[in-house]
Formats: C-alpha cells, sequence, structure tokens
C-alpha cells in the first residue's frame, strides 16, 4: 500500500510540463488512462495507461536529457521500477511503448500525426524500427495493449478537457498491486 502512496504522493508532486507540450507529465498520463477507460479497456491497460511514463518522475531532467540530445531510457526506468510491484501484464505495455512508437513510426501517415516534441523524442529514441526488429516486437507478449498505449499516448495532450485526478485510480492501482 506504501507504494500506491508514493505513486499518487509523485503524480500530485509533479508540476513539471510534459516535454515540449502544453501539459504536465502528470495530466499527460491520467489523459492516456482516461482514453484507455473511454475505449472501454481492461483494467490492466488502464493501469499501464496510467503508469506508462513514470519513468520520467524517476528521471532527473526529462528536458535536460532532450536539450543535451539525450534518451533517458523512462521506459526502462519506469518498468525496473514498477516491476516488482505491477504484474507483467501491466508492466510490459510500459516496458516496450517507446518501441510501438517506433513500430508505429514506420507508417509516414502515423509519423506525421505526431507532435513535435514527439519527433523530436523519437529521433533520441533512435527513430523507426527497422524490418528486422519490427518483426522482433511484432511477437512480443502484449503486442496489441503496448500499441493501444501508445495511439492513447499520442493523444494525451489536450489542455481543454475535465481531468481526474490521480485519487480517482488509486482503488485501481491497490487492486493491481502483485
Amino acid at each position: 500500500m506504501q507504494v500506491v502512496d508514493k505513486i499518487i504522493s509523485n503524480f500530485r508532486n509533479n508540476k513539471s510540463l510534459y516535454i515540449g507540450e502544453k501539459v504536465t507529465m502528470s495530466e499527460h498520463m491520467i489523459q492516456t488512462a482516461m482514453l484507455a477507460e473511454k475505449a472501454k479497456c481492461n483494467d490492466d491497460l488502464i493501469c499501464s495507461c496510467l503508469l506508462h511514463d513514470y519513468g520520467h518522475f524517476i528521471l532527473e531532467s526529462p528536458d535536460e536529457l532532450v536539450k543535451k540530445n539525450l534518451d533517458g531510457k523512462h521506459e526502462d526506468i519506469g518498468y525496473e521500477y514498477l516491476k516488482n510491484v505491477f504484474k507483467k501484464e501491466i508492466t510490459d505495455p510500459i516496458k516496450y511503448h517507446v518501441q510501438a512508437k517506433r513500430y508505429l513510426a514506420r507508417d509516414k501517415n502515423y509519423f506525421e500525426l505526431l507532435s513535435e516534441a514527439s519527433k523530436i523524442s523519437l529521433k533520441l529514441q533512435g527513430g523507426a524500427l527497422n524490418d528486422e526488429e519490427s518483426a522482433k516486437f511484432k511477437v512480443q507478449d502484449y503486442f496489441k495493449s503496448t500499441i493501444l498505449l501508445r495511439k492513447f499516448d499520442e493523444v494525451a495532450k489536450k489542455t481543454d478537457i475535465k481531468m481526474k485526478s490521480i485519487h480517482d485510480y488509486k482503488k485501481l492501482l491497490t487492486s493491481k498491486l502483485l
């Protein structure tokens, strides 16, 4: 239970803007979960969406990394922190959501839909996957969930919507602990 309180505290205390966007990291992750709820996804995917960028809370300054043209590997940092707290169905989509972006970016139409900040981070993350990387990614467990998470992730950057609170997700987070 203490870990859920820490997660909620990190959401409440983080007021940093999501890298290059007009919403905070907390708002972005909550919006991603809200989109999964609206699409009637299962609770595991909603939880993944809520926590997908949690690694940014652990990184010292994601904006500074971008300024230095570095990728902080937030997906790996978040996964490493959360894998001993939540089950694989929740943490694997978190671990692979950047790969999903790289996979989807192979499609020029998808690439054009990316925000400017997302295009910059894509470059830092290695750009679009090649054919061999794509083939390996497509056979990953939770491939479909990860792709859905990534699609919600890209549009969860709105400033003019009614936001839920991280406290609205406490019961969900608690129910998904190992």
